[in-house]
């Protein structure tokens, strides 16, 4: 499931592609026709992400709601796509470049007073000036794990399972924490590289949370799991023990015991 650097930088994408266009909007795949001919032919104004959310605003004070979930992926062609591949849930046609949906989670035309709905049930979004200390309410008053809370969307918008893991490991925190146990100085040093990481993340397109010095190569140029320091990993890199993996919140999380015990 993309997390929400990479909402951020699809919504970046898409905005230099199309702004200011008349968008042709259809639905091969037929389950999105009906919304998508409420949005098509009209000037698309820009794509706008929050948290692991995408909303496509168009002239009309209507927008394209987009959660891509576990599924969710976009094709890019040129301006004369090709045919279909897959179950294609829509297909947006610009003038130089379309772009091609398969498995999203979510895909409907909405209003602005349903997009307001969408985000006042999530937390915070780094990435978006979302506010520390919001976070940190919540968190300080919760026995539940920390490892629990970051995931949840309601606490801090964008966060996947790959950030929570690099996350908890760069800062030496055990996941196993309950949040009312975490003092405001530890918070602090989780937001900050919290924030780093995902502008990082932001900046390439991909989750890269090693530095180009343990990478030995520019970070544009790291790939698979050369970008992690312990997530998928069999041994951790500062001590040389066992990653291990533990179920927080019904994903697997890894971890090293003794770096982070």
């Amino acid at each position: 499931m993309p997390e929400g650097h990479k909402t951020h930088y699809l919504a970046r994408e898409h905005t230099d592609w199309f702004s200011g266009q008349s968008l042709k909007v259809t639905s091969p795949q037929g389950r999105f026709r009906s919304d998508a001919r409420k949005v098509s032919g009209k000037v698309f104004d820009h794509c706008e992400a929050v948290g692991k959310h995408l909303f496509y605003h168009f002239e009309n004070e209507r927008m394209i709601h987009i959660h891509l979930g576990r599924y969710g992926k976009y094709r890019t062609h040129d301006s004369s796509p090709p045919a279909p591949v897959g179950q294609v849930r829509m297909r947006l046609v610009g003038e130089s470049k379309s772009l091609d949906l398969n498995g999203p989670t979510t895909c409907r035309v909405i209003d602005r007073a349903t997009q307001q709905e969408v985000i006042s049930r999530l937390g915070p979004d780094p990435l978006a000036g979302g506010k520390k200390r919001a976070v940190w309410d919540r968190v300080r008053e919760s026995k539940k794990p920390i490892g629990a809370l970051v995931l949840d969307q309601a606490v801090v918008a964008g966060v996947g399972n790959i950030f929570r893991a690099e996350l908890f490991f760069e800062i030496g925190l055990d996941p196993r924490k309950p949040g009312e146990e975490i003092d405001k100085a530890t918070f602090d040093a989780l937001w900050k590289s919290l924030v780093k990481m995902m502008r990082t993340g932001l900046k390439y397109g991909k989750i890269v949370t090693v530095t180009s010095r343990e990478a030995g190569a520019p970070l544009a140029t790291v790939e698979g799991r050369d970008r992690f320091r312990v997530y998928g990993k069999r041994d951790c890199p500062r001590c040389g023990a066992s990653i291990e993996t533990i179920e927080i919140a019904s994903r697997k999380l890894y971890w090293c015991p003794h770096c982070q015990g």
